[in-house]
Parts: C-alpha cells; structure tokens; sequence
C-alpha cells in the first residue's frame, strides 16, 4: 500500500503552487539570459566588440528558445537582406501574412532573436510571419532601417499579397519601426496594413514620459542610460523629436487599427500610454492593454501572462477574418 501511494503522489499533477514555482524558474532563466546578453548590462557601451557580442548572444538565445514545435524556419535572401519565414506546419491560413520588426534598440537583434516572437506570432494566428535583419547602428544609422522595412513590404505586395491582406507588428524599437512604416505608406498615397500590433514600442526618443523617471528602478530589461546610447549612435545629430525617429509626435491620423501590450513595469509606459491617447485623438483605432507586474517585451517568455497576451494578439488579428 505504501509504494501504490507513494507511485500515486509521484504521478499526480503539479499543484499550482509547484507549477508557479516551476515557471518563475523557467522566467529567471531566460531573464537571466536575456540579461547577461542585453546591452542594459553596459548600457554605456557601443563598443564593436561588445555589440558583436550582444548580436551573437540573441542569435544563439533566440535558437535556444524559439517555440518552434509545428514551426519551419525557412531563411532567404531578400535583394541582399537576410529574411526568414516561420511558417506553420499543419494547415494555416495563407491569405494573411505577419511583416514582423524585431526589437533591439536599433543596434542589435537578428534573424536568430527574431525567431521567438515570430515563431509565437505564427502560433496564434496560423499566418505566416515575414521576419527580416535590418542594418543596425552605429555602421548603418538612420534612415537605414526605414529603407530595409519597405524594402520587405515592397517583396511582399510583388509576391501578391495586398495591402489588406499582412499586419505589421513589431516589438520596442520594432515597434518604432513598425508604425513609422505605416506612416511612411500613408503619407506616399499607398495602401495601408491591415492592423498594426506594437508590443512595448519605443515611440518617444526625447524620453520626455514620466515612465522613465518614475520605473527606472522597475524594468529589469532597459535603463536610461542604454536608451541614451542607442539613440545616440542611431540618429547622431537628428533632431529626436522628428516623427520618423518619434512618432509619438507625428500625423497618427489615418492609420489602421492599432494593439499596443506593454507592462506596467516598464520604462517605456509612459510611450504606450501616449501613442494610444494621440491615436484615440486623431481618430485612429486603438486597444492598449497594460498587463500588472510585466516588465519590456514580456511576451518573449515562456510564462503564462505571456501566452495571454500573444492569445490576445491573435483574438485581435481574427476580429476581421
């Protein structure tokens, strides 16, 4: 009777306070990760040798820990800019695609780191999810990036997808990224995105939000000293409150709905929270969902606020299909 209940006890399932245990586990390790390979570790530093080492370090992350169970990982060359499609196994819904931004500051992050939020973009959705590498700074700076994201929607609309039929997301300066590119597309008198999903985006370079003053001590993923440096080395001498390098202070009219996710925990609120004041002003529409005790792109970890919010995403992607 002794070893049926003790093999009884061994199979049974984890409490929830042992599954709490589990995943804050599997949370600190790939923070800790994150971490040691993000440039908020030394923040000052836009050294080549330590750039090239944050690069390596999300390239090997994002393979480490990419959900890509049931995912092809398909890289290609785009005119000379590496790209990648994630593409869902089983059967999955072709008429749509995902254009996805990786975030990075603008002066790291890859194909390699773009796989997790592309890979859990796929996942959610059933789209097939486009993720390209865009030159970085400091040995591109701005307008470089801008240049590489049309350069990606262009590929898209000769493929044969309209305009209607991809959604743009983009996660921190993705995210900035993202909704410059929508903005880029109105002001040229061409067709717009189907939706725009912004997930902690870096829409104010000015840092002139209360966020960054009042959460200094609360994100564990940026400081102000990093956003000083990765500013600094992408828009040297730009004016930062230019709508192209912050475009929290551009035209936010006539754009597509837009879901913006960001922690509570984050530096960067104060940059949600005013995109989506101004979108509602300028008539554009908008859902914000602030998400209690998350820190910067909490969706790329694998925990469970973050699978409801990448479930969200999708519930707000299909509202149309």
């Amino acid at each position: 009777m002794e070893q049926k209940e003790k093999k009884r006890k061994h199979l049974s399932p984890l409490s929830p306070e042992a599954r709490q245990t589990a995943e804050q586990r599997r949370t600190n390790a790939v923070m800790g990760a994150l971490k040691a390979i993000h440039s908020a570790t030394s923040p000052d530093s836009m050294d080549p040798g330590d750039l090239d080492r944050q690069r390596k370090g999300q390239e090997l992350l994002g393979r480490l820990v990419a959900p890509m169970l049931g995912m092809s990982w398909e890289p290609f060359d785009l005119r000379g800019m590496p790209a990648a499609w994630v593409r869902p196994e089983r059967g999955h819904d072709r008429r749509h695609v995902i254009l996805y931004c990786h975030g990075g500051g603008y002066t790291s992050g890859n194909l390699g780191y773009a796989r997790i939020l592309a890979a859990k973009l796929a996942g959610v959705t059933g789209y097939e999810v486009l993720a390209f590498e865009y030159r970085l700074a400091p040995e591109h700076t701005y307008p470089a990036p801008l240049e590489d994201a049309m350069k990606a929607w262009d590929y898209l609309m000769h493929l044969g997808y309209g305009a209607r039929d991809v959604v743009v997301a983009g996660d921190s300066a993705g995210g900035n990224l993202a909704l410059v590119l929508a903005m880029l597309l109105r002001d040229a008198g061409r067709l717009l995105p189907r939706r725009l999903v912004l997930l902690s985006p870096w829409t104010d370079m000015t840092a002139s939000g209360k966020s960054y003053q009042e959460h200094r001590d609360d994100d564990p993923m940026l400081t102000m000293d990093y956003i000083q440096a990765v500013r600094g080395v992408y828009a040297p001498g730009q004016d930062l409150s230019a709508p192209l390098l912050s475009p929290l202070f551009g035209d936010l009219r006539r754009l597509p709905p837009v879901l913006i996710q960001a922690g509570t925990n984050e530096i960067l609120l104060s940059d949600s929270v005013r995109l989506r004041d101004r979108l509602v002003q300028a008539g554009t529409p908008c859902r914000l969902e602030v998400w209690p005790d998350m820190w910067h792109v909490f969706q790329m970890f694998p925990m469970k606020k973050a699978s409801q919010a990448m479930n969200h995403i999708g519930q707000f992607l299909l509202e149309l299909d």
